[in-house]
């Protein structure tokens, strides 16, 4: 009688145990498995957000970072290339970037900057993605002999100026893009958040 009792109980408590393992080693091979589902680490630093600090960059100067694969420009324009700004807008195809890629807080003024000495642009030009050359010179070029300054594409001619903002006539159809940034300090750019100002 005693044994007849004692099976009952012992078959519970080795279903229990069973299962309690079951569930331990599908949890335990589920793991890795929805771990694969997180981006790599290789893949996280691709889109993090990039800190440039422009504390030596000086006016006319320009610095080069990478975000996302990118390269991202940041110019110190001099007072004479931001007096130089409002002169261009009946040169230019969208003077006050309406169709430009760029964020909200970024005004749509001729800077296209938050600070207006300091602007942070993605290097590409947006016809088919070459990277245009910096030209800051106020002088005649072979591909422009009234050059104000700014940026031209060798691949097919298009320029813009020192805000990225295209001439009239060229292949680009927009503006050079501004990303995402913020000033975290005085001399340091964060490129790739906004800082909580979208």
């Amino acid at each position: 009688m005693s044994n007849e009792v004692a099976n009952p109980t012992r078959r519970r408590v080795l279903v229990g145990a069973s299962l309690v393992v079951g569930a331990v080693g599908g949890v335990t091979a589920l793991t890795p498995f929805v771990a694969s589902w997180n981006p790599s680490a290789k893949a996280r630093a691709a889109g993090a957000a990039v800190k440039a600090d422009i504390s030596k960059l000086e006016p006319g100067q320009q610095m080069i970072v990478a975000w996302r694969g990118k390269p991202v420009w940041i110019v110190r324009r001099s007072a004479e290339a931001l007096a130089n700004l409002d002169t261009l807008n009946g040169s230019l195809a969208d003077p006050d970037s309406f169709d430009a890629k760029q964020p909200t807080y970024v005004p749509n003024t001729p800077v296209r900057s938050l600070r207006d000495e300091v602007i942070v642009m993605i290097g590409l030009c947006t016809h088919l993605g070459c990277s245009p050359t910096y030209n800051p010179e106020v002088v005649p070029t072979a591909f422009d002999a009234n050059w104000q300054g700014g940026f031209y594409c060798p691949c097919h001619g298009s320029t813009f100026d020192l805000s990225g903002r295209v001439y009239k006539g060229k292949p680009a159809p927009t503006n050079l893009e501004i990303p995402p940034h913020f000033y975290e300090s005085d001399t340091v750019i964060l490129i790739g958040e906004d800082g909580g100002n979208a």
